[in-house]
């Protein structure tokens, strides 16, 4: 038994090796990463990088920035695409068949006819191919040939060496290294050219080429967000003389001819066509801003900032110059997107150059006029093309499948062949001496027993070789390509004229059979589009009204409104609005037309734009008329651009009637009225909103509105909804903060003290008070212009992820109040801990309760507080927070101790829920995927709060405001790595098994990983595990209209509590709640877990018992690779989604790559193998056309097989009566045409119209999907059975006519006669019972259907009747004069109904006793469809009631939706809701009830260290504060915030400060 095993284990081993083979890794060019690269610039390369032909040495030349994802190149098309299709075994098959019939001693027909279909196969699917392939190219080109602006003229040399660039579909041909060196030109030999100065005068006139750019001209337009031509003038506006073309400019060249070392200029909304290092910038300080969401999915913008030593490259002429020379040493190309080592060297000196420099291709520029940078690295080298593979080439699971079924026919050919060569051998060895007649002369060397017995075996290979049929490969083509038709005009899968494309063919089944899906969040189930939706402020509830957030915003014309007849809510802020309810005329007391010409619009880049927000200037905030929006220039269609999505203007306003009248009311509060406290309440709460972030401000020139220009898209929902409601943030100069709220423009005082129980000063005079600032001009400000109120910052304790919250300090300046205000937002639990002890313990219940709800609908939620800080104990603070910053030793740990000493007492005053508003139909379309049994897991580059929240929800809510993959009953499992202090990542994993699924058999008695791997695909179906699941599973399934279950739930697993502190939020059942657990990784974590294979089991084992798994913060990289932990750890099925260039790893990587065309690009699109619109398409993509496509082609390539032995087997039987020669029964031609006429048409049939239930039978009931996900469909089992059914009809068919005649003919006189009257009475049989049969196996008999069925039926009478009455004089043929007999005798008209019918009854029979005593649930919908066409299945309990696939056992992961109690029953406390979902956090053990928490921001960026240097450099400085003593430092911190943009230095400048003013 050994050795027996050992050999199957070998030959297991051997085809696993096999089927393996990746024939992409014969063609993909495996590059070699580099040494080590220097790049010169204006400086000629070393004499060691050229060998002694003077070419440049192989590793110094660098990658071209062509980016190509197609297959193909007409150099490999041919050999890559025959090996492609020659994976399949029947190919290699045909292909030895057809060799041997080209020997005259095995030829049956011409030698050409027989390779003819085997030609015809490979032809029509090289065709298939090529054409996705050229689509490929199309796309590439697309790219490759987007514009961009690099440095030319004045014979401007890039010395630095680049690879040849492919020539479109020839690519690969030539890949030269050899071209001489390039010397640099250098102008003025004789004299010195200082750096960053030009030599010579501009000249009065400048040519204006096309495609040229000089940045000594005044465009007509300043900024336009696409790359057209643009029209210049010169600066008299005269014609430019042709001599003075090649003076140095930006000219527009292809992405694809960018070289490393070559000068780029990019503009605002532009994207990177490669990795690039920032000389310099337009902005401040020269930093700009980037959107990285096409890298890590973000949103939020990242700062970056230029080389020290070459923020003087600011132009053309200086980026030319030949004196600014330098090199860039730097690390060889690499995969990590955090990390870069690299160093400037200019002359002697050296500057260290870190990520924070750079620009990544498919970034895109944001906030950021222009930028100047130098190419680092290009194409293949870039880090995005790294983290993405080549393009695979996918084969399906029904043909990987159809491989071992055509062995075992291979085999069942082989057994017959050697069979007949024996027995023939054996009987001529036996005959030949009797002296047989038909063995005379058989004793020659070609002719005898002996070699017979081969030359038999030989012709049974081409007498049997249809049990392989040659045609089902060229029928299975046709129909995944008619599949992939029907997709593409399904009408209910088009938006916006955009229709849902097949880009790959040949995978249409595996939509059918997908077990995991992987997706990206960002684009993918979002719209990046955040939503100010709902407050709370003083314990008082804000819903906001209803409105179409699909109708484009628009300003209301006139000047006042009147709420009372329902005006447009749409207009000015509406506290600026005439009240008809109280009867007071607020027009007068507010400058209503002033505060409305302000306007207010973000730019935070979160949704397309409906127009660009045009120029961007630093001019000062003033009360202009409204100009009409610029429109954008519609783009040359003809013209690639690389611009990205500009922009958008205002996206949404919050609009609430009950807010308005209550600040309506606010603003003339009595301080002595009722009033009086909400109105210091809703004063205090949008102060905060104004002023505690980051956002800056600039005034489109043309409309005079203010732009909100925010790094986070949080940030910007927040501010854009503080100015909805009136209080406007007008921006900063440098430490100075303008605000202008209504309780300032209406002239009156706004809200005291905001001290509970405050007197004295009523209303007035408090954090949003207008002071004195109405007539003095308010520092920035004109003196005329009222409202507006300043504050000094003094302090920003930065949000991280730890600290969770940011609080400012601010100073109201032009007012006799020494006081300063800490205002914060954060989480709730952070700043709940903080509060003031024993103060607002009402309110806080109430705004908790209101938390709870915002959080079960998948809002993001932010909780809002301020302090009253006196100066004294600020002064205090100040030193002891100086001190902390300069601080040599743990600066990071002193300074957030100082920062928490100042962030207490607290008080409240409410929150925030923000929408990160879905994509339409994502919560049903993944409840239902859910409902289907597919698993979903989410991979994004955003951080953990933001994935929980976006994925956090319940499915009753309504639509938009949950995912629905994490109810809000589910506990979720957090594995953090990177935190040192914390739990490892394997310990973290081995705790939450443990704690949480003790019984799941992943742990043994010691609490050791089990040898038996769990997380096989059969574990996946079984029974729950763990109590938890099993109350669970059995509440789910409970019979309808019975209440709770009659029985006490188990005892849940004892789970380790942690005390922190905030315990008064925390409820007693954390990791305990009926709703399952859904398991949350983040990446520096999954780095460690896929390191080895003990980390990957234990993760993969831990993961299928959850409901869901999120990985966050992780790579493009690090997607694939967890697409690779499922797809090969459990052998299922996976298909990945996502719609930006970091997808394409994970798309690739999948069985199916599904790309969204969003507005990260095509990227996705360009590497997937189906291109949606919207994902809420997903849902009909699968459980329709993938679950039709999969079940017609198994049932079709099922059939195939089966009709085919129909065939053989006549065939095989008729060897018993002809000594085993390997002769035909049938004329030849009847078995040349079998899989051609007669037979073709019921099989494709079924793969094009077959429909075993109509398509909203399965949208409604997604649980019928379980047919397909564990491929009842297809698979060996199914494959025996009808092979099983054609050998018996095969048996019958030939028996019965055999037996019936008594010889081979119906004729009595006596005459000879051949076997072709009988024979041909087969034929008819064999076909009419084929084609029935098949008709038997479809589900639906439609007009196609029968014609199909039908067809062949009538093809082979017709032809019968022709062909046996064609003359010898024609040509000879055996059958002539066939039909006098054939059709005029009984045992022809008697023999085919009766073996027709004996041959289908036990097929008829086994159908008839299965739909009417056991049927499926396909049956049963079937029925029901049929009887009650107007049912509603999505919502009929009884429907679903018998289904068999909702009371099959799901996975653990899936049993996990019902409540197993009713919130009553649970143990109440007034702090918390028990539908809320609970988080434990494995690193630190932390348990809490999530409430929604969730704010984006970059963390360590340039931005925020810029504005903490600043603030630094003010405290030393103040004359105000006390500050500490000692000598000014300059600090550049690495813990800082960096979602801070620059600050404008010259930022309303011409509304300068008194000498006084700036004193306060």
């Amino acid at each position: 038994m050994a050795p027996a095993s050992r050999s199957k284990s070998r030959a297991g081993a051997w085809y696993a090796k096999l089927a393996a083979f990746k024939v992409e890794d014969l063609f993909s060019r495996k590059k070699k990463t580099g040494p080590r690269r220097t790049v010169f610039v204006n400086e000629d390369l070393p004499a060691e990088y050229s060998d002694a032909k003077g070419n440049v040495r192989p590793e110094h030349v660098y990658s071209s920035n062509q980016v190509i994802t197609s297959k193909y190149t007409l150099i490999t098309f041919l050999p890559r695409n025959l090996l492609e299709q020659f994976r399949r075994i029947a190919n290699i098959f045909f292909l030895g068949i057809a060799i041997l019939q080209f020997f005259p001693k095995f030829s049956t027909i011409s030698p050409g006819l027989v390779i003819l279909p085997l030609l015809i196969v490979l032809g029509i699917t090289a065709l298939k191919d090529g054409y996705e392939d050229i689509k490929r190219h199309q796309s590439d080109r697309r790219v490759n040939n987007s514009l961009v602006r690099g440095l030319g003229g004045d014979d401007w040399v890039n010395p630095n060496r680049m690879q040849r660039k492919s020539k479109t579909f020839v690519r690969g041909v030539l890949r030269t290294y050899g071209k001489s060196l390039k010397r640099v030109k250098r102008k003025n030999p004789g004299g010195e050219e200082l750096v960053g100065v030009t030599n010579g005068a501009v000249p009065d006139t400048i040519e204006t080429h096309p495609d040229a750019e000089y940045d000594d001209v005044v465009e007509e337009h300043h900024h336009m967000p696409h790359i057209l031509q643009h029209h210049h003038r010169g600066p008299d506006g005269g014609v430019i003389s042709e001599e003075e073309y090649n003076r140095p400019h930006w000219l527009k060249k292809s992405w694809e001819d960018i070289a490393v070392g070559d000068f780029v200029k990019i503009l605002d909304n532009e994207s990177l066509p490669a990795d690039i290092l920032i000389c310099a910038t337009s902005e401040d300080e020269n930093v700009a801003f980037v959107e990285t969401k096409n890298l890590d999915g973000e949103t939020n913008l990242k700062s970056r900032n230029a080389v020290p030593a070459l923020t003087h490259l600011r132009t053309a002429k200086e980026c030319a110059s030949a004196h600014n020379s330098f090199r860039v040493d730097c690390d060889r190309p690499d995969v990590n997107m955090y990390k870069l080592n690299a160093a400037v060297k200019v002359g002697k000196e050296t500057f260290p150059v870190d990520m924070q420099m750079m620009l990544l291709r498919g970034t895109v520029l944001r906030n950021t006029k222009w930028v100047v940078g130098m190419v680092v690295f290009t194409g293949e080298d870039t880090r995005i093309v790294m983290n993405s593979g080549g393009t695979p080439s996918k084969r399906s699971k029904v043909e990987r499948q159809m491989n071992p079924q055509v062995f075992v026919n291979l085999g069942l050919l082989a057994l017959m062949a050697i069979t007949c060569g024996v027995v023939d051998s054996v009987l001529e060895h036996k005959y030949y001496p009797m002296q047989a007649p038909w063995l005379f002369g058989a004793n020659r060397s070609g002719d005898n027993p002996s070699i017979n017995g081969l030359i038999t075996f030989a012709f049974a290979l081409i007498t049997f070789q249809n049990i392989v049929p040659i045609s089902l490969y060229i029928s299975i083509e046709f129909v995944r390509t008619c599949q992939a038709a029907f997709i593409y005009f399904d009408a209910e899968m088009v938006y916006k004229g955009q229709a849902t494309l097949a880009r790959s063919w040949n995978l249409s089944d595996d939509l059918g059979q997908i077990e995991y899906i992987f997706s990206d969040k960002t684009g993918t189930l979002t719209q990046n589009s955040m939503i100010f939706r709902k407050c709370s402020i003083g314990g008082k509830m804000y819903s906001g009204d209803e409105v179409d957030d699909e109708e484009p915003v628009k300003e209301d014309p006139s000047l006042t409104r009147d709420l009372s007849v329902g005006a447009d809510s749409r207009g000015a802020p509406p506290a600026y609005v005439k009240s008809v309810s109280s009867g007071v005329d607020f027009a007068a007391d507010i400058p209503l037309e002033e505060v409305r010409s302000s306007g207010s619009s973000t730019a935070a880049y979160h949704q397309p734009p409906q127009s660009t927000t045009g120029f961007i200037t630093k001019t000062p905030i003033t009360g202009t008329e409204n100009a009409p929006t610029r429109k954008n220039p519609s783009p040359d269609p003809g013209e690639p651009t690389s611009t990205a999505t500009a922009p958008p203007a205002v996206t949404h306003h919050f609009h609430d009637y009950e807010l308005t009248q209550d600040l309506l009311a606010a603003v003339h509060a009595d301080p002595d009225s009722p009033h009086a406290a909400h109105a210091r309440q809703l004063n205090g709460f949008f102060s905060v909103l104004a002023l505690c972030h980051t956002v800056l401000t600039n005034v489109d020139r043309e409309t005079g509105k203010v732009e909100y220009k925010a790094q986070s898209p949080d940030e910007a929902a927040l501010v854009q909804a503080a100015a909805d409601m009136g209080f406007v943030f007008r921006g900063r100069e440098r430490e100075t903060l303008y605000l202008q709220t209504p309780f300032g423009a209406a002239g009156v005082g706004g809200a005291d003290d905001m001290e509970e129980g405050g007197s004295g000063k009523g209303a007035r005079g408090g954090l949003a008070s207008p002071g004195s600032g109405s007539g003095s001009g308010a520092g920035g400000v004109s003196g005329g212009e009222e409202g507006i109120e300043r504050y000094e910052l003094l302090n920003i304790l930065e949000f991280t992820s730890a600290r969770k919250r940011m609080s400012v300090v601010v100073k109201k300046l032009d007012v006799d109040d020494p006081r300063l205000f800490l205002l914060s937002k954060g989480a709730d639990n952070v700043i709940f801990e903080r509060l003031k002890p024993g103060s607002g313990e009402e309110l806080k219940k109430i705004t908790e309760k209101h938390l709870d709800e915002f959080a079960s609908e998948g809002l993001r939620t932010l909780t809002l507080a301020y302090k009253v800080i006196g100066e004294e104990e600020y002064a205090s603070w100040s030193e002891r927070y100086h001190e902390a910053t300069i601080a040599m030793d743990n600066r990071e740990e002193k300074i957030e101790l100082v920062s928490d000493e100042l962030e207490q007492d607290l008080r409240l005053l409410g929150a925030t829920a923000i929408e990160d508003r879905l994509q339409d139909g994502v919560p049903e379309t993944i409840a239902d995927l859910k409902r289907a049994g597919i698993k979903i897991w989410v991979a994004t580059g955003d951080k953990l709060e933001t994935a929980i929240v976006v994925a956090n929800g319940d499915r009753f809510t309504a639509i938009g405001h949950s995912t629905n993959l994490i109810g809000r009953e589910s506990n979720i499992i957090v594995i953090r790595g990177g935190n040192s202090s914390g739990r490892p990542v394997y310990q973290q994993i081995l705790h939450a098994v443990e704690e949480f699924f003790p019984d799941s058999g992943i742990l043994d008695e010691h609490g050791e990983p089990t040898d038996a791997y769990g997380a096989k695909p059969g574990m996946a179906e079984g029974p729950p595990l763990g109590p938890v699941h099993d109350y669970a599973f059995a509440a789910q399934h409970q019979p309808q209209g019975q209440g709770q279950l009659g029985q006490q739930p188990p005892s849940y697993p004892p789970l380790r509590r942690t005390e922190t502190g905030i315990s008064d939020i925390v409820g007693p059942n954390n990791g305990e709640r009926p709703g399952g657990f859904v398991l949350v990784i983040d990446g520096t974590a999954l780095s460690v877990a896929l390191a080895d294979d003990k980390h990957k089991n234990l993760l993969l084992r831990l993961a299928m018992v959850c409901e869901g798994v999120i990985c966050c913060r992780v790579s493009p990289l690090q997607k694939a690779l967890v697409v690779r932990l499922v797809k090969d750890g459990l052998d299922t099925m996976t298909l990945a989604i996502g719609d930006g260039a970091n997808d394409v790893s994970m798309i690739q990587a999948a069985d199916v790559g599904v790309g969204i065309s969003g507005e990260e690009g095509l990227q996705a699109v360009n590497s997937s193998d189906y291109a949606i619109a919207q994902f809420r398409f997903l849902k009909r993509l699968l459980l329709v056309h993938g679950h039709w496509s999969y079940a017609r082609n198994g049932t079709m390539i099922l059939n195939f097989f089966y009709k085919n032995i129909v065939c053989i087997g006549v065939l095989w039987w008729f060897q018993i009566y002809c000594g085993w020669s390997s002769n035909y029964v049938f004329e030849y031609t009847y078995l040349l045409f079998w899989n051609s006429f007669w037979t073709i048409a019921p099989v494709i049939g079924i793969g094009l119209f077959d429909r075993f239930a109509d398509d909203h039978v399965l949208m409604d009931v997604p649980e019928v999907y379980w047919y397909g996900r564990k491929g009842k469909w297809f698979g060996m089992r199914k494959f025996i059975v009808y092979m099983f059914d054609g050998v018996m009809q095969s048996a019958i068919i030939y028996f019965i006519i055999l037996y019936a005649y008594i010889t081979t003919t119906s004729r009595h006189d006596g005459w000879q006669v051949t076997q072709y009257e009988f024979a041909t009475t087969m034929v008819f049989a064999a076909v009419f019972t084929a084609n029935l049969f098949n008709g038997l196996n479809t589900s639906v008999w439609t007009g196609w259907v029968f014609f199909a069925v039908i067809i062949g039926d009538f093809l082979v009478w017709v032809y019968t009747l022709v062909y046996n009455v064609i003359s010898p004089g024609w040509f000879v043929t055996a059958v002539y004069g066939n039909n006098h007999f054939l059709f005029a005798s009984a045992f022809w008209w008697l023999c085919l109904p009766i073996t027709i019918c004996l041959a289908l009854l036990p097929r008829y029979i086994y159908k008839a006793l299965k739909f009417g005593f056991y049927p499926d649930d396909i049956d049963i919908l079937r029925y029901i469809r049929k009887k009650d066409p107007q049912r509603d299945l999505a919502h009929d309990p009884q429907t679903c009631a018998p289904l068999a696939a909702l009371r099959r056992p799901r996975p653990v992961s899936m049993a996990s939706h019902t409540r197993t109690e009713s919130i009553a029953s649970l143990p109440q406390r007034p702090s918390m809701d028990h539908r809320s979902a609970s988080r434990t956090d494995m690193s630190t053990g932390l348990r809490s009830v999530h409430r929604g928490f969730d704010f984006s921001t970059e963390e360590g960026g340039v931005a925020m260290r810029r504005m903490q240097s600043n603030l630094s450099e003010r405290r030393q400085s103040s004359r105000n504060l006390a500050t500490a003593p000692g000598t000014r430092t300059t600090r550049n911190r690495r813990d800082t915030l960096s979602h801070v943009l620059s600050v404008p230095r010259n930022f309303l400048k011409k509304k300068g400060s008194t000498a006084k003013e700036l004193q306060q």
